[in-house]
């Protein structure tokens, strides 16, 4: 027999939803992940690659706006709907949903300001694009800053090295971000923290939203990845790039308090597409025990077989349990950075265990480029790494219960 997904708690609408996810999920983001797997970082993001078609197909079915609000054009999700729709694209492939998540971030934080300038320069030109052609990232890690951002704990000395200063009516940026940017060759826009008052510490961040046509910005080569190979990522360069003022969406001492907020959206959000992934290793892995004939039965009749098995939809379902408890406390305001870093934690890790059993599962199969399990585990260990290494999220969730 199949998985069969548990759907248990779910309105009709919610379960419709869920369905029409898992059918963009399975007939757009897997075949075209498939595709990007075996090209050359530069020949994914070149005219005509299959990610284009994708981007245009997510924008036309509105994931683009998952984020937003009805009046702005978004569907108004709540945390269970969004969870489910998260959970899916998971499913379909980490990296397009990685990408297709991060695209929305720096309009989103525009609109949030609320200033009728954004919204008309950068806020409604995303939300009325169908075609894919405005995209986000989130440019936040630095060469000598990432998991620090969250650990804290660093002197007044410490800050970020992208720095901006106030000339008249403009913010001046220069630095770089780092080859980790999400979208960040292909992005149009970002959403930078930026180092603004440095005798602060890193209290002296800014967050601004940063068109990357502007004169000054350059990007470098794409990343060439073990895995998420669909994820285009790689650095960006501020060359004494100008902003008028109003891009300035947040300075200090109230911006370095938003990226907590920030980075557990982030964590909420990984746990989920991931808790996505683990379940198409499980999945894989049932279906191929079941199909295998080894010594006349199936490889699934073997106790050992039938163990691993359920040791899989155990952490599966727990994994599961645990992102859709931090995505609803997000979503309500209750306090959540602990809970979002602990999803995060136990999401990648169960991913990337259970493809790794998968993987051996299926025997040499598993191990073979075009199969399924394979990429998956490529896929699953970036994410114990990406959106803040496992082991800083579980030191910095660790002070947070302490206090």
């Amino acid at each position: 027999m199949p998985y069969s997904d548990d759907f248990t708690g779910l309105t009709p609408d919610q379960a419709l939803l869920k369905r029409e996810a898992h059918r963009f999920a399975e007939e757009v983001m897997r075949p075209t992940a498939a595709a990007l797997d075996d090209l050359r970082p530069a020949e994914v993001i070149a005219s005509g690659s299959p990610l284009w078609a994708a981007f245009q197909k997510a924008y036309q079915a509105g994931h683009h706006l998952r984020g937003f609000p009805p009046e702005l054009g978004g569907p108004g999700l709540g945390p269970v709907e969004a969870h489910v729709v998260a959970e899916e694209l998971g499913w379909g492939n980490a990296g397009l949903s990685i990408a297709m998540g991060v695209t929305a971030m720096p309009f989103r934080f525009a609109a949030m300001n609320g200033n009728p300038d954004l919204m008309r320069e950068i806020v409604m030109p995303f939300v009325e694009d169908t075609e894919g052609r405005h995209i986000g990232c989130w440019a936040g890690t630095e060469p000598n800053h990432a998991s620090d951002l969250i650990l804290g704990g660093y002197g007044q000395d410490t800050h970020l090295d992208c720095s901006a200063f106030k000339d008249g009516d403009e913010w001046v940026i220069r630095g770089q971000k780092s080859s980790w940017v999400s979208n960040g060759t292909i992005a149009t826009h970002a959403l930078a923290f930026l180092n603004v008052r440095p005798e602060m510490g890193m209290a002296g961040t800014g967050i601004a939203v940063v068109p990357l046509g502007l004169p000054g910005v350059s990007k470098g080569p794409p990343l060439n990845k073990l895995g998420q190979r669909a994820l285009n990522q790689g650095e960006i360069f501020f060359d004494d790039v100008r902003i008028p003022a109003h891009y300035m969406l947040m300075e200090p001492p109230y911006a370095f308090g938003a990226i907590e907020t920030i980075m557990a959206g982030a964590n909420a959000g990984m746990s989920t597409t991931f808790s996505g992934v683990a379940r198409a290793a499980f999945e894989e892995a049932l279906a191929y025990t079941q199909s295998r004939v080894q010594s006349g039965v199936a490889l699934s009749s073997h106790q050992l077989v039938q163990k691993r098995l359920f040791d899989m939809f155990m952490r599966v379902e727990a994994s599961r349990a645990l992102s859709r408890k931090a995505n609803l406390r997000l979503g309500s305001g209750q306090p959540t950075v602990h809970y979002s870093m602990a999803a995060k934690v136990f999401a990648t890790r169960t991913a990337f265990d259970v493809a790794s059993d998968a993987s051996e599962l299926c025997g040499a199969m598993g191990m073979v480029k075009g199969v399924l399990v394979e990429q998956l585990m490529r896929d699953a260990r970036a994410s114990l790494i990406e959106d803040g290494a496992n082991d800083v999220l579980s030191i910095a969730a660790a002070r947070q219960l302490l206090n």
